[in-house]
């Protein structure tokens, strides 16, 4: 597999598996985990899945107590996947990597904890399958506007369908310090 460090935060890792290609099809390796041990220090505990229509905006969310590492793979459509660097004192703070995931070019992404993260539908519809270093715990759920100007994510949509929580998430800039992840 292939492994690259996103600019402009190298915690990011967009991970390109080995696809076998004949005559029927494809097969690859979603995880394995002696494989993904090598460049990921986390242990998976939950998978996640999400089916999403076209213009769907999920995000950006994060949990604060329970911070969540996740492994994002796209099973059927495409999306662009952000993550937002919310880790207090990070040199990279506010920053965001942006990603192509899709069905076809098979890329997944990794997000370490302490980082927001969303994803819009670029296509007809989304499949969206990701493993998780932590539970989801409603408690512990917080988000940032997808539109914050301070952190001038190019969302390749300009009036995505949001969810009733997302349309009034805080801006980064109005958060307590005590909102945010170390």
């Amino acid at each position: 597999m292939k492994i690259t460090r996103s600019d402009p935060i190298p915690d990011i890792l967009v991970i390109e598996p080995i696809v076998h290609l004949d005559g029927r099809g494809y097969f690859l390796e979603l995880y394995h985990e002696a494989r993904y041990r090598e460049i990921i220090p986390a242990r998976f505990v939950q998978d996640s899945h999400s089916f999403s229509r076209a213009g769907v905006l999920r995000g950006l969310h994060y949990q604060l107590g329970k911070p969540q590492g996740k492994l994002v793979s796209v099973i059927e459509g495409e999306i662009f996947d952000v993550a937002v660097d919310i880790r207090r004192g990070s040199p990279t703070f506010g920053a965001h990597a942006g990603v192509l995931l899709s069905a076809e070019n098979h890329r997944q992404v990794y997000i370490p904890e302490g980082f927001a993260h969303g994803f819009c539908v670029t296509g007809e519809r989304a499949l969206v399958l990701y493993k998780c270093t932590a539970p989801y715990d409603p408690a512990e759920e917080r988000g940032i506007r997808w539109d914050d100007p301070l952190l001038a994510i190019p969302w390749p949509i300009s009036d995505p369908v949001l969810s009733p929580r997302d349309r009034v998430l805080p801006t980064l800039d109005t958060m307590r310090e005590d909102e945010l992840p170390m």
